[in-house]
């Protein structure tokens, strides 16, 4: 355990960092909702190819499932909706997301909503459109939570969802202090946790990201409960058997040489950098 551990942080420390909020925040050069903010058009430039600002936000209801401290939701709210709503289960995220909301003179068409995206207490056929932007691999109960998104939409309503896979390079994510691309498929959970917990626990916020991304299970084993591994494979088992009818479904390869990669059966899993898709009602 410990050459593995010892090993690891070596072949990590080979490699920069990618640019991440929690490191810019702790450095004072933004928030995580202006990183968010952004990034806003980043969000959503992959369903750009079938659609349009204007058809995804203009006049409608929009939810932003898993918004975090909401500066996407906002830079979605600049798109003229009639109204913006930002579910994060996370309630430390309000007065971030409301304070931007502030700023950018959205308070009233902004709402942050802290929730489990798979009980929402909306009516049925409440919003017009949902985005879910980089949450898929994050929610618990991933077929609850479409079938949430299906109950809400009205009909000929639209969810905008993508998602790196879990074998992405950064799948893991832990690229706030881990830059080796793929390191999840070479170390071992119980080797990463710690390794993890080493790297940031002198930081400011250690020990929040800490309890933000590792939990214990009812045997006292701990694991990253922050992702759920999702897979291309998995994800489209969970889209055939769901109420939607996808109006786009399209994989983004990680760069164009590799375009050929991110088409083969298993090797796409690795190659593929997002799973954009338009569902509809």
């Amino acid at each position: 355990m410990k050459s593995s551990i010892s090993l690891c942080k070596k072949l990590n420390a080979l490699f920069p960092l990618p640019v991440h909020p929690f490191n810019l925040s702790n450095d004072q050069k933004m928030t995580y909702a202006q990183w968010q903010f952004e990034k806003g058009l980043d969000t959503i430039k992959f369903y750009l190819n079938k659609t349009t600002t204007k058809d995804m936000f203009e006049d409608k209801i929009v939810l932003d499932v898993g918004c975090g401290a909401g500066g996407k939701t906002i830079f979605y709210g600049t798109h003229k909706v009639k109204a913006i709503y930002g579910l994060e289960i996370l309630g430390k995220y309000q007065e971030e997301a409301e304070k931007l909301a502030k700023e950018k003179g959205l308070e009233k068409l902004f709402t942050f909503i802290c929730e489990d995206a798979s009980q929402m207490h909306f009516s049925d056929g409440f919003f017009d459109a949902i985005i879910m932007n980089d949450a898929m691999e994050h929610v618990d109960h991933p077929e609850a939570v479409l079938a949430e998104c299906y109950r809400v939409l009205k009909p000929g309503g639209r969810l905008y969802l993508n998602f790196p896979p879990y074998n992405h390079p950064y799948g893991a994510h832990l690229s706030d202090v881990m830059g080796f691309p793929w390191i999840h498929r070479f170390f071992s959970e119980k080797t990463l946790i710690e390794v993890y917990k080493d790297l940031v626990k002198d930081k400011p916020d250690g020990k929040e990201r800490i309890d933000f991304r590792i939990s214990q299970d009812a045997s006292g084993k701990e694991y990253f409960s922050y992702i759920n591994q999702m897979t291309i494979k998995r994800f489209q088992r969970i889209l055939t058997n769901s109420s939607f009818k996808t109006f786009y479904y399209h994989e983004v390869p990680l760069r164009k040489q590799f375009s050929f990669l991110a088409k083969l059966p298993i090797l796409k899993e690795f190659f593929v950098k997002m799973v954009v898709c338009i569902l509809q009602k």
